[in-house]
């Protein structure tokens, strides 16, 4: 066992720390005669997509061994949540993959209703503001990763163009949760309120627009030589390797294999929308590009029908000892709540207004159990592993993050390629490294 290096210093005693296996990685090469070198890349690379560290031992331009190396970003989220009750749970986990907040939200409140035993009674319009807000943040995280991509591998253009039609989503989030990102919207029992008729009007007018954005980046890169070269049977990765290590969304489908939970397994009424599962059979950064510009269009398509399925009615199950209150109305001074909603509460009964600070402080209990509920993510298999042991708050809440999985592959699509290829293939696994680290 090494121990960290210590020094005095003005200040007191200052530690460094190396982290991961580096003293064992670089003992033993010699650096003048050696053809081999070891280098870090991250964690603080622009192209490692927040903190990821990568240890490369590369021969000339040739990579011989790639180290993964996590943990820069951990925030103790799934431990928080053990400190909460069920409902607040909802802010915390949202902030975890956040380019796919709603995602998070919605498994944990699916792993939760699961627990109550309520799936099924969740409202026809909770369900479908649902599928709509879960689709249009798959568009948002797709755009990511188009922008991100493009800038890593030279084509700045796209980058600001993504991030040009991701703010209109943003926009629409901020019209119906009142947040951009970090929402805690879908909480268990439905959605914490109802999407006002000028978002609907915005869903409309950016089904419009998008179209002819998505036309503007195929014709700039589909026949680009330079996106051919760097795209292009660079991080291969069959089904037969995406099987052994786990790997789902984008990545699986461009190997050609069509999983896609929404159609297998679905949730949320999905079985009762019609769209494609979009695949490849490139297996490579190229197929993986296609892949998700064509689920872009697929979300599209499940955002119309959405929006044409939403009918007036409640948004929160009907049971009282479990809906959080959620029907606020703002007060004058556009933060504190309205006159009239205090009066609603506290002019009923004392029992309400009882059950209403119990809620509130203390939340709902929880049969005990476990479940694992999976859901389909930007990034692939999201799926959460909820344990109660009967009280207000989570015994354990595990999530199984893809972009934490996929990473494996780095290794297995960057060695014995070059340096270079490491930025497209780990780029095409679009990992976010806030839900790797958690």
């Amino acid at each position: 066992m090494s121990y960290a290096t210590e020094r005095e210093t003005s200040e007191g005693k200052v530690f460094t720390v190396t982290g991961g296996d580096w003293d064992k990685v670089v003992t033993g090469i010699d650096p003048i005669n050696d053809e081999r070198i070891v280098v870090n890349m991250g964690p603080q690379h622009p192209s490692t997509h927040g903190v990821l560290r990568l240890v490369l031992e590369i021969e000339g331009e040739t990579v011989r061994e790639a180290r993964p190396i996590v943990g820069y970003l951990h925030t103790g989220i799934e431990k928080n949540l053990e400190y909460r009750n069920w409902v607040q749970g909802s802010t915390f986990v949202t902030r975890m993959d956040y380019l796919a907040p709603l995602f998070n939200e919605a498994g944990y409140a699916l792993a939760v209703e699961k627990l109550l035993g309520i799936t099924d009674d969740i409202t026809e319009r909770a369900n479908t503001i649902r599928v709509l807000m879960m689709e249009l943040n798959r568009i948002s995280s797709h755009l990511v990763w188009v922008a991100t991509t493009g800038m890593e591998l030279g084509a700045l253009s796209i980058m600001l163009y993504g991030f040009r039609e991701r703010e209109y989503i943003l926009d629409i989030f901020e019209m119906i949760t009142g947040l951009r990102m970090n929402h805690a919207y879908i909480r268990p029992g439905g959605v914490a309120q109802d999407v006002p008729d000028e978002a609907l009007k915005k869903i409309d007018e950016f089904l419009d627009y998008l179209p002819k954005r998505l036309k503007e980046y195929e014709d700039m890169l589909n026949d680009q030589v330079i996106w051919h070269g760097r795209t292009k049977g660079v991080g291969v990765l069959d089904v037969t390797g995406c099987m052994a290590l786990g790997i789902t969304g984008p990545v699986l489908r461009s190997a050609g294999l069509a999983w896609d939970l929404r159609k297998t397994m679905p949730y949320c009424g999905y079985e009762d929308y019609e769209f494609d599962v979009p695949t490849a059979t490139s297996a490579d950064v190229w197929g993986r590009y296609l892949v998700r510009m064509a689920e872009i269009r697929e979300s599209m398509k499940l955002v119309r029908q959405a929006v044409d399925k939403l009918r007036p009615g409640p948004i929160m199950v009907a049971d009282k000892k479990i809906a959080w209150p959620a029907q606020l109305a703002i007060g004058v001074d556009g933060m504190g709540n309205s006159l009239e909603h205090v009066a609603k509460i506290m002019g009923q009964s004392m029992e309400s207004l009882i059950h209403h600070f119990k809620l509130v402080t203390e939340g709902f209990r929880v049969p005990p159990g476990q479940v694992y509920v999976a859901i389909e993510g930007p990034r692939g298999e999201l799926g959460v592993h909820a344990v109660s042991d009967g009280g207000t708050r989570p015994y354990r809440v595990h999530y199984r993050e893809p972009s934490f999985i996929n990473l494996q592959a780095i290794p297995a699509m960057a060695e014995g390629a070059l340096l270079s290829d490491v930025i497209a293939g780990g780029a095409s696994l679009d990992p976010v490294m806030g839900g790797c680290d958690r």
